[in-house]
């Protein structure tokens, strides 16, 4: 499975997100024009809007680094896509969606 295939899954898992592209091709999710998730152009890595949080502790975690899209961003450039990688990367998806879908946002 790729990260393309993982998030792509996840993003049918959720409602209103508008899928587009950035200025550098790379595939993005947004809820009213607020990016939450992003994919380089080559699938190789993935980058999330978490609550500041969530995004100190998934910055501890392998292949994982806080991302210079400013705070709460992480980006997440695995290696092996595997069980732990999927599991993250459709965690962070759902999470940064409901971040801006949930009660008071």
């Amino acid at each position: 499975m790729t990260l393309r295939e993982i998030l792509e899954a996840a993003a049918s898992e959720t409602g209103g997100a508008e899928v587009g592209a950035d200025a550098e091709g790379a595939t993005t999710w947004s809820i009213g024009g607020t990016v939450f998730a992003s994919l380089s152009p080559d699938g190789a890595s993935a980058s999330f809007l978490l609550d500041p949080i969530v995004a100190n502790a998934a910055a501890r975690t392998p292949d994982v680094r806080r991302s210079p899209r400013g705070p709460g961003w992480v980006d997440m450039t695995p290696r092996i896509v595997d069980g732990h990688v999927h599991d993250r990367a459709r965690a962070w998806f759902l999470s940064g969606h409901r971040r801006l879908t949930g009660p008071g946002a």
